[in-house]
C-alpha cells in the first residue's frame, strides 16, 4: 500500500470518528419580503398624500419621533415604568397560576374546588373588570398590576393543570413500582413531564401580560408607555402613538424570545 493511500485511509477514519457537524441554519430571507413590501407601500401612500399624517404618520416620521423621544428621556422613563408594572404583575400571576394548577391537577378535590371559580373568572374581559378594580384599589398602580397578574395567571393555570393530568401513566406506574414516595413521584416524574406544557403557558402568559398592561395603562395612567400613547393621541401625534405601539410589540417579542431560549436550555432532552 502506498503512502498516499495510507494517508487517505487515515483521514477517512478520523472523519468517521468525528461527531457529525450540525447543519448551519441560514435565515429564510423570504420572510422579509412581505414586511418590506408593506413598509414601502406605507411610505409611498404617505408621500403621495393617500394616507394623511393625521390618520397615520409616515414610517420615516415615526423613526424621527422615536429618536427624539429616546433622546429626551421620555421613552426610557415610560419603558421603565411599564416594565416594572409587568414584572410585579407577572410575579403575582405566575405564583398564583402555578400553585392553583398544581393543586387542581394533582387532586380531584382540588379540581372540584379550584377549577369552577377559575374558569368563571377566566371568561371575564379585562375592560369589564376595570371599574370594579378602580373601586377596590383606586386609580394607582395596584389596578394595573392586578390586571397583568390576571392575564398571566389563567394561561399558566390551564397549561400546568393540563400538563400534570397528561403525565405518562406508564412512568408514574414505574416510579410507584420502584418505591418512589408521592413527593418523589411528583418531583421526579409528574412535574418534569408537565414542564413543556407549562412553558407553553408561560409564553402565552407573557403575551397576555403586555395586552393587559396596554388596557391598564390607557385608563387613568400618569406614566408608562400607555400614558405616552394617550398623551400623543390628545395632540394628534400619530407618530408617537406608533412609536409606543412598536415598543409594546418589541417588548413582547423580546420576552417571547427569552422564553424560547429557556425552552431550548431546559428541554434539551427533547429530540424535536
Amino acid at each position: 500500500m502506498s503512502i498516499s493511500t495510507t494517508g487517505v485511509l487515515t483521514r477517512a477514519r478520523k472523519r468517521a470518528a468525528e461527531p457529525p457537524r450540525a447543519a448551519v441554519r441560514r435565515p429564510d430571507l423570504r420572510r422579509w419580503i412581505s414586511p418590506v413590501v408593506l413598509l414601502a407601500a406605507w411610505q409611498i401612500a404617505s408621500a403621495t398624500g393617500v394616507l394623511p399624517p393625521d390618520k397615520l404618520s409616515a414610517p420615516w416620521t415615526v423613526v424621527q419621533a422615536g429618536v427624539e423621544a429616546a433622546r429626551s428621556g421620555e421613552l426610557g422613563a415610560a419603558f421603565a415604568v411599564s416594565l416594572g408594572r409587568v414584572g410585579a404583575g407577572f410575579a403575582l400571576g405566575a405564583v398564583a397560576g402555578v400553585l392553583l394548577g398544581i393543586v387542581s391537577g394533582l387532586s380531584r378535590w382540588g379540581e372540584a374546588l379550584v377549577d369552577p371559580p377559575v374558569q368563571m373568572l377566566r371568561t371575564l374581559p379585562f375592560l369589564g373588570l376595570i371599574p370594579l378594580f378602580i373601586l377596590w384599589f383606586g386609580i394607582g398602580e395596584e389596578t394595573k398590576i392586578v390586571l397583568v397578574a390576571l392575564g398571566v395567571a389563567f394561561p399558566l393555570y390551564l397549561n400546568v393543570h393540563s400538563g400534570i393530568r397528561g403525565a405518562d401513566p406508564d412512568l408514574v406506574e414505574a416510579s410507584r413500582a420502584l418505591g418512589f414516595s408521592r413527593a418523589e413521584r411528583l418531583w421526579h416524574v409528574v412535574l418534569p413531564g408537565a414542564l413543556p406544557q407549562a412553558l407553553v403557558g408561560l409564553r402565552q402568559s407573557l403575551g397576555l401580560a403586555w395586552l393587559a398592561l396596554i388596557v391598564g395603562e390607557t385608563v387613568n395612567a400618569d406614566a408608562g408607555v400607555g400614558y405616552l400613547i394617550n398623551n400623543a393621541r390628545e395632540f394628534l401625534r400619530t407618530d408617537v402613538v406608533v412609536v409606543g405601539l412598536v415598543l409594546y410589540a418589541l417588548l413582547g417579542l423580546v420576552t417571547d424570545a427569552l422564553v424560547r431560549l429557556l425552552e431550548r436550555k431546559v428541554l434539551r432532552w427533547r429530540t424535536r
